[in-house]
């Protein structure tokens, strides 16, 4: 396993990282399962475990507050809020009011007294970046957080947000969780430059676009991943963004082949290439998933390989830019947009 440094935190985490989305009932895991995963990830020499409040309802966090019982100071442990946590309309969003609920409720659930790294899932427009950094800033004083971060926020905020630590003696965001991956390369162009410049460390979502960089989508074959029977639009290859794809993993998949290469760690390789990202995380289902996404793990890209992936999706590029979960509000709600 190889190590980077953490942004300017001077924590060393493995590039590979262990995402606990799918803990629970949206992957169907049993606890036996995710603690077999934990235990084989740690063995392994993966050091940073990321859940989030809202991965089934809290039942990610308890599940990997099970399979870390004894072994806490092992991993380096992050966790999200912000998304909503019920039909109440406070139980979201990043107000001081939501966010010390929040992670009060994350810490029982983990059955920890501090998280290494607290991340605010989604920009929150109703809520200033002086209320929320404010609240952090002093979650953080109290011991409750190491470090806090930001998870799939465009690039201008970003930006707005380090500006107002500064304006406001506050202490800042010191890592972004974007989506990232070949298919998905939209933040080359503007978040990763952006990240680089103030030295935020990059966790990437999603290295193997939902399952679509996994291998076991090819032309002609059954879709039929586990994100394809609760997500089917992303998988309908009528769909001109979803034929898009179809067509670039065909053509990646014999890039792979020539190097010798699983898909698996070609995705991988590629995402962990960049020298503005930290580390990719991967978010296995079972034990088998782990073990092809571990096989990763000292991949190196050539040039010509990186060359050959540039020429099937250009960088910058989106083939499905509406997944990207980080549209400006008023491109959502027309009344953002009209008088």
């Amino acid at each position: 396993m190889q190590y980077r440094t953490l942004g300017r935190t001077g924590v060393q985490v493995s590039t590979l990282a262990l995402g606990a989305m799918n803990f629970g009932r949206i992957g169907r895991t049993s606890q036996d399962e995710v603690t077999a995963i934990v235990d084989t990830a740690l063995e392994r020499g993966i050091n940073l475990i990321d859940t989030a409040d809202v991965y089934s309802g809290g039942e990610s966090e308890e599940m990997v507050g099970r399979a870390l019982a004894g072994r806490r100071d092992d991993i380096v442990l992050a966790t999200k809020a912000t998304m909503p946590m019920g039909d109440e309309r406070h139980r979201r969003g990043s107000s001081r009011r939501w966010l010390v609920t929040a992670l009060e409720d994350s810490l029982r659930r983990l059955g920890v007294d501090h998280v290494d790294l607290y991340q605010i899932h989604r920009w929150d427009p109703n809520t200033s970046d002086e209320e929320t950094l404010s609240a952090l800033t002093d979650l953080q004083r109290a011991g409750k957080i190491r470090h806090f971060g930001s998870s799939t926020f465009p690039a201008y905020r970003i930006v707005q947000a380090q500006w107002a630590a500064r304006e406001h003696h506050l202490s800042r965001y010191v890592t972004e969780q974007p989506s990232y991956s070949i298919l998905q390369r939209g933040i080359e162009t503007h978040v990763l430059p952006v990240t680089e410049q103030y030295g935020l460390g990059v966790l990437a979502w999603s290295p193997l676009a939902s399952g679509w960089l996994s291998g076991a989508i090819r032309e002609g074959g059954e879709i039929a991943t586990s994100r394809s029977t609760f997500m089917p639009q992303r998988f309908d290859t009528t769909i001109p963004s979803n034929r898009a794809r179809l067509d670039a993993v065909e053509q990646l998949a014999k890039v792979a082949d020539e190097a010798g290469l699983t898909m698996i760690q070609l995705a991988l390789g590629f995402v962990t290439a960049h020298p503005g990202v930290t580390g990719a995380l991967i978010g296995p289902r079972t034990l088998e998933h782990l073990h092809a996404q571990l096989a990763a793990t000292d991949t190196t890209l050539s040039a010509d390989v990186l060359d050959a992936i540039d020429a099937i999706v250009p960088p910058g590029t989106d083939l499905a830019a509406h997944e990207k979960n980080d549209t400006p509000p008023a491109l959502l709600d027309p009344s953002l947009r009209r008088r």
